[in-house]
């Protein structure tokens, strides 16, 4: 049996491919590269959802239906907040998440997608000492988000940025948080619990923790004089550098690179993007030096942390902002196993000892 379920298969599907060995991530039958930052939230989801819901969606459908789940989800803002306040952030979406409806008559998918962000974005303003703003259904889902966040709107390059992680990250092939999600909709629990299991599977650090710690390495290193010598000293105590080298890639994540072009777009202003690449350009050099035999590139989290610190977002908030882009591949993978799959029920192989003979 492989440690960790590596290269068990437990689904077919016909959402995502992970390709490891060629750095590929495919979607619908198409590469990551042809659709983040060139297509909608909204267009991604519609992509990631056809088949699966009736009617059919499309991109204004998607846009259209997902204001009015976030105008109808924020009805419960104010009851949520006061409940919550001795709640860490993504404990308290855990909490607006668990008291959604499941419903059957209900368009689960759309509710929590929407709720996500509504939430997140209450949570984030109430920590601050700020009251909730209302959701603006006439807007594009990410432009609501950071609306939401920050009480105006953002500028068309902030949008582009966001959206852009938003769609990089909506879905994964069977990671731990979908997986968990296909396993609860397996018994039929319905929508609203299969992606609360996901969340509180995407909660652990091993999932979905990494992007605060890449900023905690940059606050280590302070300046551009110190990059090489911190660099060398957590790899000789034996500690890994946050947001390089990855589970199944085995080649550069091709989300690194989507994500650095989102970045790129929010250069200038105040944040660490030019010292993050050059913390980059070290770390890969120190890496092929101390493992010249294994490839140890940059990954996902690396430029999600850059992304995140420069839309000015809490990095207690990074997971769940996350899940805001993830939401839409566990949807369609709840409904993709409600359709097709039957009760995920896997053997374990018995370890313990046995009883003695009579």
């Amino acid at each position: 049996m492989s440690d960790g379920l590596d290269g068990v298969i437990a689904a077919e599907t016909v959402l995502s491919h992970v390709d490891g060995a060629g750095g590929r991530l495919i979607l619908r039958g198409r590469q990551l590269e042809e659709i983040a930052g060139r297509q909608s939230l909204e267009a991604t989801a519609a992509m990631l959802w056809h088949g699966l819901v009736d009617p059919m969606p499309d991109e204004a459908g998607v846009q259209a239906s997902l204001g009015a789940a976030r105008v109808e989800v924020y009805r419960s803002v104010p009851t949520l907040l006061p409940l919550v306040r001795e709640l860490t952030l993504l404990e308290g979406l855990r909490f607006g998440l668990a008291g959604l409806s499941d419903r059957a008559e209900r368009p689960h998918h759309l509710l929590a997608t929407a709720a996500i962000p509504v939430f997140v974005a209450a949570l984030i303003r109430s920590q601050n000492g700020m009251a909730p703003v209302a959701p603006d259904p006439t807007l594009g889902h990410a432009a609501d988000f950071l609306r939401m966040i920050r009480g105006v709107e953002a500028t068309p390059a902030e949008t582009q940025a966001l959206e852009t992680y938003l769609v990089t990250v909506s879905d994964h092939g069977l990671n731990a948080s979908t997986f968990t999600a296909r396993v609860i909709a397996s018994t039929q629990a319905g929508m609203i619990s299969a992606v609360l299991g996901a969340l509180c599977a995407l909660k652990g650090p091993l999932h979905g923790g990494a992007p605060g710690p890449v900023l905690d390495m940059l606050d280590g290193i302070g300046g551009a004089e110190n990059i090489r010598p911190w660099l060398e000293t957590e790899l000789g105590r034996g500690a890994r550098l946050m947001g390089f080298g990855h589970r199944v890639y085995r080649v550069r994540d091709p989300r690194a690179d989507v994500l650095k072009a989102a970045v790129a777009g929010l250069r200038g202003g105040a944040n660490r993007i030019a010292f993050a690449e050059q913390v980059e350009r070290a770390a890969l050099a120190v890496l092929r030096e101390r493992h010249p035999g294994r490839r140890l590139d940059t990954n996902v989290e690396f430029y999600t942390a850059l992304l995140l610190e420069a839309l000015q977002l809490p990095r207690d908030a990074f997971t769940a902002v996350f899940a805001a882009g993830r939401v839409i591949g566990w949807a369609a993978h709840i409904l993709e196993q409600e359709t097709n799959g039957r009760l995920i029920r896997p053997q374990s192989k018995y370890v313990g000892p046995l009883p003695q003979a009579a």
